[in-house]
């Protein structure tokens, strides 16, 4: 893996799964897409055996865990074969926890004070989330200049539109979104359309 997960690609998938045996086939039209960076989200009760199967039989791709909230979110994420870590926001007790897990990890943050309080725990790559409620391009773009070393992956309601504004931005490693994998073309099993999302996301640049 690169130095930073926020280096992998100019996107990053976020991935709700209902049924695990969808986990493997759309990893695999993300990977082809040019997206292999891959964040399946702790809101189902599939989350970690896609996240298993993913490990296991996705070689190309570099599955994370998202909506990470506890110590125990973090073993057994880390368990099943994450190699990386999203949490929409962080404490002491989960910080520590990823920080023990390995394994690289972006926790959440949506105000300054966080940032700061996250730099001086040695922590540079963050989430910022949720990127469009909490102030967008132009909350980030002002923290660039007080605060140059924090790197952020902005998420929560961006969309292909937006990315590229993001992505512009100094301070912006890669952007989060559920776009290229809509409910409807999961539910269908379209992975030629998730592929092709894929893709017109990998080529995004700021």
């Amino acid at each position: 893996m690169t130095s930073s997960v926020l280096d992998l690609a100019p996107v990053m998938p976020v991935v709700v799964l209902e049924d695990a045996a969808d986990a493997v086939p759309l990893a695999r039209a993300l990977v082809a897409g040019g997206l292999p960076a891959i964040e399946v989200t702790l809101r189902t009760a599939a989350a970690l055996d896609a996240i298993k199967a993913i490990a296991a039989e996705v070689p190309d791709a570099v599955v994370g865990a998202g909506t990470v909230i506890s110590a125990r979110n973090v073993s057994d994420t880390v368990a099943a074969g994450a190699r990386f870590l999203v949490s929409p926001g962080w404490t002491d007790a989960l910080l520590d926890a990823m920080k023990a897990s390995g394994v690289p990890f972006l926790p959440g943050v949506s105000t300054t004070s966080e940032v700061v309080a996250l730099l001086e725990r040695g922590v540079t790559d963050m989430k910022f989330f949720p990127a469009e409620a909490a102030g967008g391009t132009a909350y980030l773009k002002a923290l660039s200049a007080p605060l140059p070393r924090a790197r952020f992956c902005p998420t929560g309601g961006v969309s292909l539109a937006s990315a590229p504004s993001y992505l512009a931005l100094p301070n912006v490693g890669c952007v989060g979104g559920s776009w290229m994998v809509p409910g409807d073309a999961v539910a269908a099993r379209d992975w030629s359309r998730v592929e092709r999302l894929a893709s017109e996301a990998a080529a995004l640049r700021g």
